[in-house]
């Protein structure tokens, strides 16, 4: 054997392995082999379960890592059925004989989380509209494709659940053309369960998501997309590359809060995270660099290197506006700091949560939090009790309202107890809502009767098909924080979908309902609330914390109150003891002395007796029907 000629073969051959090798590397960090896109649609169109055989497609995850709805890794998105948070995760996929780096964000579908939505189509050239066979297109399907067309992404129309045996293909198809204006040739057919079709989706997100555009040689501009709270390793920012790279050890630099760090670890969203050297032009990563304090990661900053820096900030998505508000006290009131804590780690994974501290007569310290419906308040409790261990006292909720004084101020009032003297009062405006309701003609008249009962003004009307009507309304927001989308699905049969967009305010005749207990006003059942509804919803209250609050020692008085008008009063009876068991035969007027000594005794008791109101009152009221 030539032990030259085997040298020769061997180097010649490990320089082939290192030039596939920086091809492969060359490939990964090209933008032209790099697709940013996310999955948009109404809720349990089947999103994630897209996403699942996207996943088993180009082998991200093996057999035994993968599982139903594997993005959604919250316990509580696996019990409810549904995306809370959007997912994002790096896929590699092989299209004719090139290796492409595929960057999916799965997005919830809900209208309380349109935000993730969003800010997941910041971060995207490309965005898969999914659309349900059996039920065809919904109201959140057309808000969301509203959303994605306005930041000019690529939409490619996707019919799911295509095996069901009530599919509509060609009904849906057809909703689908009108709706878009594509051709039925563009419209693919897939389903998420069986996986057929999804393969076909890979191919078309290669030709028809365009591969993002950026000068890799510019100095690095970074758009922080999401982020999240790890307590070995500090805050984890999520990014997507525009212009520049990004390496480990770079120091580096977030735009608007002037704060500068140095990159301890950057690196590519996998199911786990993967470290890499640097993060490419055009890629989405993220970065680790020792972050302790929340305030200092802001959604939509900026990253840019301290060497090299950018002359302008990117142009992120638009802050969020919350469309209702609710006090948020601490069950011990020593764990008011804890709480304050607990609450800037929830923020940094949870963007559209707003909170300011305020303080209650009844309640003590606690935060005046902003959510985007009652879902996500529903969600914000739950998650901070899970992830923290923090109970939490929820007041009744109430949407922001802008009061106008007889000094021609103007005041933003989110609390009752911030409301001005009635007699500062020139008017107050309420926020105003266009809704839109999608839902079969044969619920035509309950939906209608259902908005006007909620002071809706009918806009519009249209129908889809022959037997799916599309209504506008506008209405107050205050009138659909409670129950409006419970009913809607009541008297639908669930078939009706719901969307809704702030288009203003307007003038409102409202007046403040106090809850008294024993005279002592409740501040925290306080809200308020339009004159017409305001005797009616004052009876109701008081009727359900009759059955609520616990009897105690003496009679506890609830009243309803407009200023010093009482509306509404229920009594809570005393727990009494037979005094006169043991007064056997005998004089009447013996059992009278009795029963009126403990009648004075009841009324001492009265006075310096406090009235325990249980956590399950304060969400009661939510619940009124």
């Amino acid at each position: 054997m030539n032990f030259d000629r085997f040298i020769f073969v061997k180097t010649e051959f490990c320089n082939y392995l290192c030039s596939l090798y920086v091809l492969y590397v060359t490939k990964l960090g090209n933008m032209e082999y790099i697709r940013n896109f996310c999955i948009i649609a109404h809720i349990d169109h089947g999103k994630s379960t897209l996403a699942d055989r996207m996943l088993e497609i180009t082998d991200t995850l093996n057999a035994r890592e993968m599982e139903n709805q594997v993005l959604d890794s919250m316990d509580l998105e696996r019990e409810k059925g549904i995306t809370i948070k959007s997912h994002p995760i790096q896929m590699q996929y092989k299209y004719k004989g090139d290796t492409y780096t595929l960057n999916l964000i799965d997005t919830p579908g809900h209208v309380d989380f349109s935000y993730e939505v969003s800010r997941a189509i910041a971060s995207c050239e490309g965005a898969l509209l999914v659309v349900d066979a059996t039920q065809g297109i919904q109201a959140q399907t057309i808000s969301n494709l509203y959303l994605a067309v306005e930041h000019g992404l690529e939409i490619i129309p996707v019919l799911n659940k295509i095996d069901m045996d009530s599919a509509m293909i060609d009904v849906v198809s057809d909703q689908i053309v009108d709706m878009i204006g594509c051709s039925h040739d563009e419209i693919l057919l897939a389903s998420g369960k069986t996986g057929q079709g999804v393969k076909e989706v890979l191919d078309a997100i290669v030709e028809r998501v365009p591969a993002p555009k950026g000068d890799p040689n510019a100095p690095l501009q970074a758009l922080i997309f999401d982020s999240v709270f790890n307590s070995f390793r500090g805050i984890i920012a999520y990014f997507k590359v525009v212009n520049g790279t990004i390496r480990t050890g770079d120091r580096v630099k977030f735009f608007n809060t002037g704060k500068e760090y140095v990159a301890d670890e950057v690196g590519a969203l996998k199911m786990k995270l993967c470290a890499r050297n640097e993060i490419a032009c055009g890629s989405v990563g993220y970065i680790i660099s020792g972050i302790k304090t929340a305030s200092e990661v802001k959604v939509g900053d900026t990253i840019t290197t301290v060497a090299n820096p950018c002359h302008e900030a990117i142009a992120g998505f638009e802050e969020v506006k919350p469309m209702l508000f609710a006090g948020m006290y601490p069950v011990e009131t020593d764990q008011y700091e804890e709480l304050r804590a607990d609450l800037e780690k929830f923020q940094l994974n949870d963007a559209s949560f707003v909170f300011e501290p305020e303080s209650s007569l009844a309640l003590g310290f606690g935060f005046r939090c902003g959510f985007l419906g009652l879902l996500h308040l529903e969600i914000v409790q739950e998650r901070l009790f899970r992830e923290f261990g923090m109970d939490v006292i929820t007041t009744v909720p109430n949407v922001s309202y802008k009061v106008y004084t007889t000094q021609g101020e103007c005041i933003d009032v989110h609390n009752p107890s911030g409301l001005p003297p009635a007699t500062l009062i020139d008017h107050i405006e309420e926020p105003y809502i266009r809704a839109q309701v999608i839902s079969k003609a044969d619920f035509y008249g309950p939906i209608m009767k259902l908005c006007l009962d909620k002071r809706g003004t009918l806009i519009n009307q249209h129908y889809i098909t022959a037997d799916r009507l599309e209504l506008t309304y506008e209405m107050p927001l205050s009138e659909i924080v409670f129950d409006f989308y419970d009913k809607l699905k009541s008297i639908s049969k669930g078939y009706a979908s719901f969307d809704y967009h702030i288009v203003g305010f307007k003038d409102a005749k409202l007046v403040k309902l106090d809850i008294l207990l024993n005279g002592e006003p409740a501040d925290a059942l306080s809200s308020l609330i339009h004159v017409d509804h305001a005797y009616d919803f004052g009876r109701k209250i008081c009727e359900k914390l009759k059955e609520l609050i616990p009897r105690q020692q003496f009679d506890i008085a609830i009243q309803a109150a407009i200023g010093a008008k009482i509306i509404a009063r229920e009594t809570v009876k005393a727990v009494r003891k037979d005094v006169t068991a043991k007064c056997y035969g005998g004089d009447i007027t013996r059992k009278r002395k009795l029963l009126e000594k403990q009648k004075q005794g009841k009324k001492r008791m009265r006075q310096i007796g406090t009235v325990e109101v249980p956590q399950s009152a304060f969400m009661a009221v939510l619940k009124l029907d």
